[in-house]
């Protein structure tokens, strides 16, 4: 039942100014869409993005945090030329990590 309640949508406002409003209505009749279903679909395209976003910081931060600590890399050089082998029948392996 408690999750039943976490997914009824809530109303929620905005305000708009006049251009982006009459932009918005014109992209939702040509597209066939409400204005509703446009602004849902904007604000969930943009959490997805940030949240990706943050989420790659944080993995470079362990990665960063991780080569402070232990001195381990792979080279820019050495990344590449793995991924040349990619698709192709004599694919290499992931280089190992060194000092």
């Amino acid at each position: 039942m408690a999750q039943a309640a976490m997914n009824t949508p809530l109303p929620t406002s905005i305000k708009l100014d006049m251009d982006t409003k009459t932009r918005l209505q014109r992209l939702a009749t040509s597209r066939q869409r409400s204005t509703h279903w446009l602004m849902q679909e904007a604000i969930r395209q943009y959490l997805e993005r940030e949240e990706q976003l943050v989420q790659f910081r944080d993995e470079m931060q362990t990665a960063w945090d991780d080569y402070q600590d232990t001195g381990l890399h792979v080279t820019g050089k050495e990344v590449f030329a793995w991924m040349e082998t990619w698709f192709t029948d004599s694919e290499a392996q992931t280089p190992k990590c060194h000092h």
